[in-house]
């Protein structure tokens, strides 16, 4: 299993460690409930190296990555952002991953753990089969840290070189910047303000151990999950895969298809379905006391019309709350908590935006704002 370079650090913080996508990752360090409201009301800082980093480099980079995404990179400028899918034929989704545009020839893209092998065996299959002037450069030296939350910005000069700070501050959401060996980008995976930071293995810990003691908390897994899904932010192999496509998973913005004449991977199967999706995500919110799990059914007047895809509790609610595939909208519906029947409300994704609660639950029909 492997090991991050600040693994040493996580278990002296009390990280309880655990595996995840073959490596060993701090899951919380001590009570993932109170890390999940200190990253909505301060700061944290997740120690996310786990995450596949990749550099495309050549003369055909920009038309390999507007062939290989559904998203369309002409959007770009060096130092711009922006999100996608990569897709099969067949329009499922591979994976999810944001792309940077580094300069002229250069893009980084950074990927899920999970899907490594995958992901860059696709890669190499397309970029052999169109037989285009790219190098791809996988950056094992590097590790990649996310700082997140509403106060990031009033800490950041205190871990940051000081002549980047005005700089990086400055930054529009999905910009990045590069100074000498530190790439940071303002992303992340919790619907909070923050910034995503690459930097070698051999300086994270000197970066990391300025930034907690300048008072921003480490984060664990658990709280990055439920923030995300509070945020209605997918996870890959849980939400989404290849075998539904991105108008039935929330993600139909992250297509493209403005430029008729832009052929990528997935584009003639999208456009072939995009009128009439076979299912949607929505989100649910348990109306009582318990807890959801993914795997269960979701029934409406009795029939079986979707199921959990992941589920957490939510701080910001005080309930339980999932991500729900269905074949038909609907406002309530019923799942099966320990044999009884236990109703849950449907809403339009996120439940957190812009840090706001959005829902309204209709047991109590407050906005828990």
């Amino acid at each position: 299993m492997q090991t991050t370079a600040l693994a040493l650090a996580h278990e002296k913080l009390g990280a309880m460690m655990v595996p995840f996508a073959g490596w060993k990752m701090p899951l919380h360090y001590g009570s993932q409930l109170e890390e999940h409201r200190t990253v909505r009301q301060s700061a944290g800082v997740f120690d996310v190296s786990h995450m596949v980093i990749v550099d495309l480099k050549g003369s055909d980079a920009k038309t390999f990555c507007q062939t290989l995404f559904a998203n369309d990179v002409a959007k770009l400028k060096p130092g711009r952002a922006l999100y996608t899918t990569m897709l099969t034929e067949a329009g499922g989704i591979i994976d999810d991953l944001i792309v940077y545009q580094l300069g002229a020839n250069e893009y980084r893209i950074i990927t899920n753990a999970g899907t490594r092998d995958k992901d860059l065996n696709w890669i190499n299959t397309q970029l052999k089969t169109l037989d285009l002037s790219v190098q791809l450069f996988v950056q094992e030296d590097l590790a990649l840290l996310a700082v997140q939350g509403p106060a990031v910005l009033e800490s950041c000069h205190l871990w940051l070189p000081e002549a980047f700070t005005t700089q990086v501050k400055a930054l529009k959401p999905f910009h990045c910047l590069q100074t000498n060996n530190m790439f940071v980008s303002t992303t992340g995976y919790t619907g909070e303000t923050g910034f995503e930071i690459a930097l070698p293995n051999a300086n994270v810990q000197d970066l990391w151990d300025k930034i907690i003691a300048s008072g921003v908390k480490p984060i664990g897994l658990g709280a990055r999950d439920s923030l995300r899904l509070e945020a209605g932010l997918n996870l890959y192999g849980a939400d989404m895969d290849e075998g539904v496509t991105p108008d039935e998973s929330n993600l139909s913005w992250t297509v493209d298809l403005s430029d008729t004449s832009r052929v990528f991977i997935g584009r003639e199967a999208i456009e072939a379905n995009r009128v009439k999706p076979h299912s949607c995500l929505m989100g649910a919110v348990l109306e009582q006391k318990g807890t959801l799990k993914a795997g269960l059914t979701v029934f409406l007047n009795d029939r079986p019309i979707g199921t959990i895809t992941s589920a957490a509790w939510s701080p910001l609610l005080s309930r339980a709350i999932a991500m729900v595939r269905v074949n038909e909208p609907a406002e309530q519906a019923i799942v099966q908590l320990r044999g009884k029947p236990a109703s849950i409300s449907l809403h339009p994704l996120p439940f957190y935006k812009n840090a706001k609660v959005v829902v309204t639950t209709h047991k109590e029909g407050e906005n828990h704002v």
